[in-house]
């Protein structure tokens, strides 16, 4: 691929995380606002006003896993040009098959896939940074257990205690508490999900020479925000329903215990810098929620297709993301 010039590269990269942010927008609609429509806490219209508002103001409380994304998948020396945009292709693409088909998916690990396809393909194994991906492995498998765990303790731990209240109370009062939670809910995907971009973006101007040092610009943090929510303002209507319908049949009580279990394990990993999927941790604290009515009451069936989505996105986005790196470089 001839080389941009590198005000033409950082406006690519640029469109490409937006778009990549959009589609994240629009299928993780489903974590912060599907127990709430479920439960009808909320109208749609009204939840998805709450969800956009939040994630934006969460993309603000910090920049630690933009930098985890932005250069501890890969050496950065290794994000050329071509390397930075297939990812964001890959990515953007497997993301958008899975909101149009109505599946739940980590859009950030679609990103990790398509950063390592890319970088994989044009460069070799050698310009991995196993020490990141290492720390983004280990998130992976331990937050969506921290949500079963949490959501399970905190729902049996919330009916030892209200055990002698009468259950129409109990929703009629958490209805209330589950808009909390939402916003809680869509606080912490914000914190987490939008700095996904942040740390692209961020490199490409690193590569463009236009920022010596990884320091994210306050215009990306506000531009990802902005089409983070606006993704979530369209939302991915069968992503929603997956999420808050055809998994577990939820109650007021049952959507505020999920979102403030999920929600507390994704700001700790903000926090700690780690980019996690917060559709696994949201994921896992409904199955959680769930399965202290009864195993039954969980539909496994529609939980392990959802698993097994998880498990094919990380090789599905590096796919893509390889096969646009083998395309430009043979046409360009």
């Amino acid at each position: 691929m001839n080389p941009l010039d590198p005000l033409t590269f950082v406006i690519v990269v640029v469109a490409l995380a937006w778009t990549y942010d959009f589609f994240n927008g629009m299928n993780d609609a489903a974590n912060a606002i599907a127990t709430t429509v479920s439960t009808r806490a909320l109208t749609p219209r009204q939840a998805i006003l709450l969800a956009r508002t939040m994630n934006v103001l969460g993309a603000f409380l910090t920049t630690e896993v933009a930098k985890t994304m932005g250069k501890g998948v890969v050496d950065p020396s290794s994000m050329d040009q071509l390397v930075v945009i297939s990812a964001l292709a890959g990515a953007s693409g497997w993301s958008a098959i899975c909101t149009f088909l109505g599946i739940p998916i980590s859009i950030t690990h679609a990103l990790v896939g398509g950063i390592m396809g890319a970088a994989i393909v044009g460069k070799g194994l050698s310009v991995l940074r196993f020490a990141g991906i290492k720390k983004i492995l280990i998130a992976m498998i331990l937050s969506p257990l921290a949500g079963f765990l949490l959501g399970f303790t905190l729902m049996v731990t919330l009916f030892w205690l209200l055990r002698k209240v009468i259950p129409s109370k109990i929703n009629r009062s958490f209805r209330f508490g589950q808009i909390a939670s939402a916003a809680f809910m869509a606080f912490s995907h914000g914190s987490n999900d939008t700095q996904n971009a942040m740390g692209i973006i961020t490199a490409a101007l690193m590569v463009g020479g236009f920022i010596k040092a990884f320091h994210v610009p306050v215009w990306v943090i506000i531009g990802s925000a902005f089409f983070m929510g606006l993704g979530t303002s369209i939302g991915g209507w069968k992503v929603i329903k997956t999420m808050g319908v055809k998994m577990v049949k939820l109650k007021p009580v049952h959507g505020f215990t999920a979102e403030v279990s999920a929600s507390a394990a994704i700001i700790i990993a903000t926090l700690l810098g780690a980019p996690i999927s917060t559709t696994h941790v949201i994921s896992t604290s409904i199955m959680g929620v769930g399965a202290t009515q009864r195993l039954s009451a969980v539909r496994w069936g529609v939980a392990i297709h959802i698993i097994l989505t998880w498990i094919l996105t990380f090789p599905g986005a590096a796919l893509i993301a390889g096969l646009i790196y083998l395309i430009l470089r043979l046409i360009t």
